[in-house]
């Protein structure tokens, strides 16, 4: 009788809280979030990992005013990866922060990299027009890989 492959166990993740559980505790402010990583098994090879948040908002720090955008985050990790409900949480935790739009992609860019320490990392915000105009930012850390 054939034998069938072996299931590698699941490793065990201690360092990620926020997975697996039932509720949703929703941080106030992104200083009250926390980004959660967890080991990237393939640490010898470059690849892109990307997020797409298309429900971003955020406060003007003038008005007061909800702005809405797209959050695209770009990146190849080194030695951790960041785990993406926590990511979803941290996002989420810009509802009701007071940023400029450039301020904010700056902010998840400088957040982002202090978790993770990618080799490369891109945030990209695409910001519904006000006054007529909309804004895009972009910030990158490292030197980018050629594609």
């Amino acid at each position: 009788m054939p034998r069938k492959p072996q299931t590698p166990p699941i490793p065990a993740y201690p360092g990620l809280t926020l997975l697996n559980r039932n509720f949703k505790d929703y941080p106030d402010s992104p200083n009250q979030a926390r980004l959660e990583t967890f080991p990237n098994r393939y640490p010898g090879r470059n690849y892109w990992i990307s997020f797409d948040c298309e429900e971003f908002t955020s406060l003007c720090p003038v008005t007061n005013q909800p702005d809405f955008g797209r959050v695209r985050i770009r990146y190849i990790a080194d030695k951790q990866c960041v785990e993406s409900k926590s990511l979803k949480l941290y996002l989420f935790s810009f509802r009701n922060h007071n940023t400029f739009h450039e301020e904010a992609v700056n902010r998840i860019l400088d957040d982002f990299v202090a978790a993770c320490k990618p080799r490369y990392a891109e945030v990209e915000g695409v910001f519904q027009p006000r006054g007529g105009i909309a804004i895009t930012a972009l910030a990158c850390h490292g030197k980018k890989p050629r594609e």
